[in-house]
């Protein structure tokens, strides 16, 4: 397996691979496939990355931004989904690990994510890789009709910035 840069002919895999992780029901609280043209829109055209095995899309992770005002350019949304057939692989940990030195790489100093708390290997890899609960949004929004919660969880750049 190798982590790589996203490249617009990915979607199709990528796209399959979110639409599995909206049918849990607890890694988004997105019903349906945005398309490609929205994702796009919305995803910053750095840090996309997949984790490509024998030329097979099998998980993949981007960034978004958390705000338009200038002051926040340095902090980010995490997304990261893996496909069912690689879950419990370590394709997670290597995708959020070269996310976050790509996003410092960028200029990064804050990736933040919002997790559902049934989501444990979402929230497990996170706090393994240096992000920390910094709190919870209770019935944030609903899915299904059902009010859900989400942790706030957030990962500073070590060092001076």
């Amino acid at each position: 397996m190798r982590i790589r840069p996203m490249k617009p002919t990915d979607w199709q895999n990528v796209e399959a691979i979110y639409l599995e992780a909206i049918a849990t029901g607890f890694a988004t609280f997105e019903t349906e496939s945005p398309g490609w043209e929205h994702w796009n829109e919305r995803h910053l055209e750095s840090s996309r990355l997949v984790a490509d095995e024998d030329g097979e899309v099998i998980g993949w992770a981007a960034l978004l931004p958390v705000s338009s005002r200038t002051v926040y350019e340095g902090v980010a949304e995490v997304a990261i989904y893996v496909g069912k057939k690689a879950r419990g692989k370590g394709v997670g940990k290597q995708l959020l690990q070269t996310l976050i030195i790509a996003s410092e790489a960028e200029g990064f100093w804050t990736l933040e994510s919002q997790i559902f708390p049934e989501n444990r290997a979402a929230l497990a890899l996170h706090l393994k890789n240096g992000f920390s609960k910094v709190g919870l949004r209770e019935k944030i929004g609903q899915h299904d009709g059902v009010w859900k919660d989400n942790i706030l969880l957030e990962r500073r750049r070590k060092g001076n910035f």
